[in-house]
């Protein structure tokens, strides 16, 4: 469905049943655009892409472009932009908070599911109660990447680490999700400034956590206790995004 053009970007525009490539903006040049390394990879060696096919992909930042192959070299592939579909980010003000966990994969669940979900900013970080020490965001970042192509999304995740006292200090509204609160979220988010929601590790947050946060400021997810994992993938997907 496309409902408006402007200069020369097709806006809302619904794409399905389609391959999506990622290269970065750095790659784009005028009405030309470079595939390289895994991407290039698969599109011409799983894919079977040639000279003349029609790839889709996106930027990172908000455009998916349709384009055809006009050259396939050995480490990449130019291709000449015929249509550009143009997005904004729902999500560019909610930022979700992730305890490092202690089973990677778990994290990678979270954080695959959010993506989908429409959330593209992450911050891990590191509380009282976490059973794993830190982990490096860009463990992750092939998992936000892969994420964010197969649900046809055209903004690329951005994951950074911090530590709770560093977010606590932050000027910004702040919302804490604990079983304790008897305040029940209902997945409303009407706020134009930035918004960080903190969910808790495995051990939950100690009491001086919990009260770094306004007690308006905070809800529970669910009458019964949920894994931290799941408790950011309802979140995600209770913000209608």
């Amino acid at each position: 469905m496309i409902t408006d053009k402007q200069n020369g970007f097709l806006i809302l525009a619904h794409l399905s049943n389609i391959e999506l490539f990622y290269t970065p903006p750095v790659s784009i040049t005028g009405n030309e655009l470079i595939l390289q390394d895994d991407e290039f990879h698969h599109a011409v060696n799983v894919m079977r892409s040639s000279v003349g096919n029609t790839l889709y992909v996106t930027d990172g930042e908000g455009t998916i472009y349709r384009s055809e192959i006009l050259k396939i070299k050995k480490n990449d592939l130019a291709a000449r932009i015929v249509e550009k579909f143009a997005y904004w980010n729902k999500a560019e003000n909610i930022f979700f908070c992730i305890p490092v966990l202690k089973n990677p994969d778990r994290l990678k669940f979270a954080i695959e599911k959010s993506v989908e979900l429409g959330i593209t900013n992450f911050i891990l970080f590191h509380s009282k109660h976490s059973l794993s020490k830190k982990m490096k965001p860009e463990k992750f970042q092939n998992t936000a990447l892969s994420a964010m192509k197969q649900s046809l999304r055209s903004f690329l995740p951005k994951i950074i680490s911090s530590g709770f006292e560093e977010i606590i200090n932050l000027k910004v509204m702040k919302i804490l999700f604990a079983q304790s609160s008897e305040k029940a979220f209902e997945g409303n988010n009407e706020e134009k400034n930035p918004v960080y929601f903190l969910f808790g590790p495995e051990g939950g947050f100690d009491n001086k956590e919990l009260n770094s946060v306004d007690s308006k400021y905070r809800y529970n997810l669910s009458t019964n206790r949920l894994r931290s994992e799941t408790a950011i993938v309802k979140c995600a997907s209770m913000l209608k995004l």
